[in-house]
């Protein structure tokens, strides 16, 4: 039988791993144990989707209230990636009285889903790609982005803030609500 003296470096006394060599692999196993735990758990942090962005922000109940009205909700939790424009509840407040109610009827659920889906494009456009250029939305319609001194506009909506990130896309806040051509 062959024996092994153990040899423990000051690294080993510093963790604590002087008693036996045999305890010292414990010790090292349950250390290794709990590093990889950390680490797993580290790599399955889930990020916000858009539609949880858009709710952890405060200020699109009305967008995500639409969004769930429509049906459209699931749609913007899938894989993506996406670029929406979304309108803040004050976008929404400015339309003409009595129009958000109306169209969050069950009756008119197919043309909400047309509104909100003239405000979603097929891939990630962050701001730093966006220029002047008609866009396809998700409903088939396109919409009129123009670049000028900085400022974005899309169709008559103005962007307010750009860049806010999901992990299955991008948001860009605007002013107004787009209506599509009907």
């Amino acid at each position: 039988m062959i024996q092994r003296k153990a040899r423990f470096t000051a690294a080993d006394v510093r963790l604590g791993f002087w008693t036996t060599p045999c305890n010292s692999i414990n010790k090292m196993k349950k250390l290794l144990t709990t590093l990889a735990v950390a680490v797993l758990a580290a790599v399955n942090i889930h990020a916000a989707d858009i539609v949880e962005t858009a709710k952890s922000a405060g200020t699109f109940k009305t967008l995500t209230a639409a969004l769930d009205a429509a049906d459209k909700t699931s749609m913007l939790k899938e894989k993506g990636p996406y670029t929406v424009f979304a309108p803040t509840d004050e976008a929404f407040a400015a339309l003409p009285e009595g129009t958000v109610e109306d169209l969050l009827k069950p009756e008119n659920k197919a043309k909400l889903g047309k509104i909100l889906a003239y405000h979603v494009l097929s891939g990630k456009v962050p701001a730093s790609e966006v220029k002047t250029m008609k866009a396809k939305t998700a409903n088939g319609k396109e919409l009129n982005i123009v670049v000028e001194d900085g400022v974005v506009m899309v169709n008559n909506a103005k962007v307010i803030k750009a860049d806010v990130a999901a992990d299955n896309g991008v948001i860009h806040v605007i002013d107004k609500v787009l209506m599509p051509p009907m």
